[in-house]
């Protein structure tokens, strides 16, 4: 089955971007180690390619990013930075000699919506506490961006240069962990639909939020007898095993609150598959001028800018 057109609406939008790992595997088991890496990877991206990060989380085998973009290009440097070195320092650091994801990124928009962004960034805080891992948001091990959204503190990691080390490994340096590292900022930004709050008021809707998730948390448990796995337990799972039964559900086109957003998307969207379409029949039959829409990534030709 191919993949959708990867579609921007234009103006840039906010949009979800999830990837798993192969096989669901838990190569990005929580650690001191792997969270610095991540979030050293994810502010190097953010600062050389600008964009707003709003959201994020990362479990044992995926991830979660929500992020205002301009355009489906922004979009795909920041990310193909983002995957392309997580799976390099990933793989070296759990020994897993293989791909690490399992497909190309997801991108799902999210609609201009306040109800939709909310309801999305609830979802990201949710995990570790939804799966029945951790009782409390700020227990879970992983990266998470509970905490900079509580204290509007940036996350702060390592991007560790490996070209440096290996060279350094050839002239028989022996070197401490951190020698070769150079200290990275992970910036948030509010929602978009937030953008007119003031940051206090921004943290108390994350606390009365997160509150939420944990009161139903702890009422699923109680109804249903269970218990909490532990962020210990967390910690110590091996990074090459998976779950018994990998969730897999369809994910939508678009994320939106009301019938009548999501239509007019899917309208948006229908008219950027066709317009792409025709040109690319026209580009078949050896014409190079045909005309691609806006924001679409024409085969073997340049991104078509707004």
């Amino acid at each position: 089955m191919s993949r959708p057109l990867r579609f921007i609406p234009a103006g840039g939008a906010l949009v979800e971007v999830t990837c798993r790992t192969i096989h669901s595997r838990f190569l990005l088991r929580p650690g001191e180690l792997i969270n610095e890496i991540i979030v050293g990877v994810l502010g190097r991206a953010q600062r050389m390619y600008p964009t707003r990060v709003c959201g994020y989380v990362f479990v044992s085998n995926h991830l979660h990013l929500i992020l205002d973009v301009a355009d489906a290009h922004q979009l795909a440097c920041f990310m193909r930075y983002v995957n392309s070195n997580l799976a390099r320092k990933v793989g070296r650091l759990v020994g897993w000699r293989d791909k690490i994801w399992s497909r190309r990124y997801q991108a799902i928009v999210i609609s201009s919506e306040p109800a939709a962004q909310i309801e999305r960034l609830r979802y990201c805080l949710a995990h570790g506490v939804k799966e029945g891992l951790v009782e409390k948001v700020e227990q879970w091990p992983g990266v998470h961006c509970a905490k900079s959204l509580l204290t509007g503190e940036p996350a702060v990691g390592y991007w560790f240069d490996q070209t440096q080390e290996y060279t350094a490994r050839r002239r028989g340096e022996k070197f401490e962990l951190r020698r070769y590292a150079s200290r990275e900022v992970l910036v948030l930004s509010p929602l978009p639909c937030w953008k007119h709050l003031s940051d206090a008021v921004r943290r108390q809707l994350v606390v009365e939020m997160i509150a939420d998730i944990e009161a139903e948390a702890a009422l699923h448990r109680r109804n249903s007898g269970s218990q909490v796995l532990g962020a210990a337990a967390v910690r110590g799972q091996h990074p090459f095993d998976r779950p018994a039964r990998p969730k897999r559900s369809p994910a939508p086109l678009f994320h939106a609150f009301s019938k009548r957003v999501r239509l007019e998307l899917w309208v948006a969207y229908a008219w950027f598959v066709a317009c792409f379409r025709h040109a690319s029949a026209k580009l078949r039959n050896g014409d190079r001028t045909a005309p691609f829409p806006a924001g679409s990534f024409p085969p073997a030709l340049p991104f078509v800018p707004g």
